[in-house]
């Protein structure tokens, strides 16, 4: 059983963030520790100075809330929301919150998974925890 287990997690239909907090319910101690994640990739910075302020704020509040409420579904859990590159970001985050397990959905892998590989894939490596991911 683990005791910090992190649950990164994105707004969409394809991943199955339930399945996740229903692994993590099962698999941590009773006196578990649960961070749900989601993390905001950075936008370039030549896009970024086009785009408004207003709207930068308002997709960082909304996507705040959206985490907020999710994380409600697993009772305890604190809320993260970062911004980087997924896979590095979940990792680091990982290494320096002493989290003992990630787990996260993760969609049927695809031709373009091949060369550039899916999120998933790149913690699976490089995590310096256990990893599961849900499918």
């Amino acid at each position: 059983m683990y005791k910090n287990i992190l649950v990164p997690v994105l707004f969409d239909n394809q991943h199955d963030t339930p399945a996740s907090y229903a692994a993590a319910r099962a698999l941590g101690d009773d006196d578990a520790a649960f961070t749900v994640m989601h993390v905001l990739e950075a936008i370039p910075a030549y896009a970024a100075s086009e785009v408004p302020k207003e709207v930068l704020a308002k997709t960082k509040n909304d996507a705040e809330e959206f985490l907020t409420e999710s994380a409600k579904a697993l009772p305890g859990a604190s809320a993260a929301l970062v911004s980087g590159h997924a896979g590095k970001t979940i990792v680091d985050y990982a290494n320096e919150h002493d989290i003992d397990c990630i787990i996260m959905a993760s969609h049927r892998p695809g031709i373009e998974d091949f060369f550039l590989g899916s999120t998933a894939s790149r913690v699976v490596r490089h995590a310096g925890c256990s990893v599961h991911i849900i499918r």
